[in-house]
C-alpha cells in the first residue's frame, strides 16, 4: 500500500496540471513547448516534432526564468514562458548525469555563455552563426561551449522534410529562392528525443 501511495505521488509530480514549482527546477533544465507563433507548424511539419519552441531555465533571485530566443535573446518568467504555449502545455528534461554535470562551477559555465547571447536578435533564416540565434540553437550552444555536451543530433537544412506546402511557402518567405541546404540546423525534437535527457516535468 506504502510502495502504491509513492507510485501515485511520483506521478502526480511528474505529470501535474499545474506550472512546476521552483523546488521541482534546477539551473540548466530545458524546457519544449508548442510555439503559437506563425512559424510553429511549419517547424511542426519538417521535424515531425510537435515541439517547435525551448529554453533553458536559470533562476534569478531565487526564481526561475526560462532564457530563450523570440524576438530577442532574453529572460522570460517562466510562468509567461509557458502561458505562451498552446493550451500551457510543457516539458521540462534534465540531463541524465546532473548530479555530477551540473554543479555550482558549471552553471556559471553556462550562464557565462548564456550572456555572450543576451539581446542577439532572433534568427529567422536558421543560420549557424552567433550573429543571431534562434530557439534550438541557443541551447545547443550553451551547453556545448559551456560544458561539453552536445544535446541533439546537429544535422543539414536538407535532412529535414520540406515537403509539405506549408513549409515550402515559410522556406520561399525566408530565403527565396537561394535555400541553404547544407546550413548545419538543430531542432527542438532533435533535442527533445535525446539520449542525454530524463524527464522532470510534464503538463
Amino acid at each position: 500500500m506504502k510502495y502504491r501511495i509513492f507510485i501515485l505521488s511520483f506521478l502526480f509530480v511528474l505529470f501535474g496540471c499545474s506550472n512546476p514549482s521552483a523546488d521541482q527546477l534546477h539551473d540548466g533544465d530545458i524546457i519544449f513547448q508548442t510555439s503559437q507563433s506563425n512559424q510553429s507548424t511549419a517547424i511542426q511539419l519538417a521535424t515531425h516534432s510537435k515541439y517547435s519552441h525551448m529554453g533553458i531555465i536559470f533562476f534569478q533571485n531565487g526564481e526561475p526564468y526560462v532564457f530563450e530566443a523570440i524576438r530577442t535573446v532574453q529572460y522570460t518568467p517562466l510562468d509567461q514562458w509557458i502561458g505562451r504555449g498552446q493550451d500551457g502545455k510543457y516539458v521540462i528534461k534534465r540531463l541524465l548525469d546532473s548530479d555530477k554535470l551540473i554543479t555550482p562551477k558549471s552553471i556559471e559555465k553556462l550562464k557565462g555563455v548564456a550572456e555572450t547571447f543576451q539581446g542577439k536578435p532572433y534568427d529567422l533564416t536558421f543560420e549557424w552563426s552567433d550573429n543571431s540565434i534562434y530557439c534550438s540553437e541557443l541551447v545547443w550552444k550553451i551547453y556545448e561551449r559551456g560544458i561539453g555536451v552536445q544535446v541533439g543530433q546537429l544535422k543539414k537544412l536538407r535532412d529535414f522534410d520540406l515537403s509539405n506546402a506549408a513549409v515550402k511557402a515559410k522556406m520561399k518567405e525566408r530565403y527565396g529562392d537561394q535555400i541553404p541546404m547544407n546550413e548545419t540546423v538543430v531542432s527542438p525534437g532533435d533535442m527533445f528525443t535525446s539520449e542525454l535527457l530524463q524527464i522532470v516535468k510534464v503538463n
